[in-house]
């Protein structure tokens, strides 16, 4: 199923990848801006948006891990 394209006003901050103005419908990455949201549709660049929400993921995943085990995190060694 196609997914319109989302408009600046539509999209929360939530929905935006780290905060940038890129936006996933469905299957596909958006670019959006108040001009207007443009497809992004080069593989090379989509599948960089992939591995990076992925990694977001496993990052988020890793830190609510930490939070429920109740323990700090250990500090770096210099």
């Amino acid at each position: 199923m196609s997914h319109p394209a989302p408009s600046w006003a539509s999209i929360r901050r939530s929905e935006r990848l780290a905060g940038t103005p890129v936006v996933r419908r469905g299957a596909d990455w958006w670019l959006v801006s108040p001009s207007g949201s443009l497809l992004a549709s080069g593989p090379a660049f989509t599948g960089e948006l992939d591995r990076f929400a992925a990694d977001l993921a496993a990052a988020d995943r890793a830190v609510a891990e930490i939070r429920a085990q109740g323990k700090p995190p250990r500090k770096a060694r210099p």
